[in-house]
């Protein structure tokens, strides 16, 4: 397994993000987001730089290097920020590093510096769809619980699927990083 390393995605980064996320129609990745975002769309390179700002965005966005090359995203999200609901979320666009652990080792990094940034939260969220079998199974494996399932109202390509909600509480997560160690 490589080296993985979280961190802000710099400017020269963008071509790299935009090669393995954005450059091509209907690219494998894009099937996982399913029901959430079924409205992707290719862009040239100029497009994709105009519209995203991934970049200088560290406390809410970071990329995802294996052996210093970008694999893939996390991001943070406020669901309401009054009351400190905040989720996570990850994308892994390199299906040549899917299925090997490293977006669960991602997320694990993700989930312990998020509480770390925002110490004033009890609660980190993490919401995905029912078929999306490999996120609930590294959901759980992190030992995030499965808090909702409202079902069948995810409809996708012909198909209803359930919206399926993990979370973990501050205490909880300490517990665990105790145990791993």
């Amino acid at each position: 397994m490589g080296s993985l390393k979280i961190k802000p995605i710099e400017k020269e980064d963008m071509r790299q993000l935009w090669q393995i996320g954005f450059a091509v129609e209907n690219p494998e990745w894009s099937k996982w987001n399913g029901p959430y975002y079924d409205d992707y769309k290719a862009y040239t390179f100029e497009e994709f730089c105009n519209t995203f700002f991934f970049y200088n965005e560290g406390k809410y966005k970071q990329g995802i290097y294996v052996d210093d090359v970008l694999v893939g995203m996390l991001f943070r999200y406020w669901e309401d920020e009054k009351t400190r609901w905040l989720e996570i979320g990850i994308v892994i666009y390199d299906e040549n590093y899917w299925g090997k652990g490293f977006g669960t080792q991602a997320l694990r990094e993700w989930i312990s510096d998020t509480f770390d940034t925002f110490d004033m939260i009890e609660h980190i969220g993490l919401t995905t769809w029912s078929g999306n079998e490999r996120m609930m199974k590294s959901s759980k494996k992190l030992g995030l619980k499965q808090e909702a399932r409202i079902r069948k109202v995810r409809y996708w390509q012909g198909v209803y699927y359930d919206s399926v909600k993990y979370g973990v509480l501050r205490e909880e997560w300490e517990f665990l990083k105790d145990k791993q160690n």
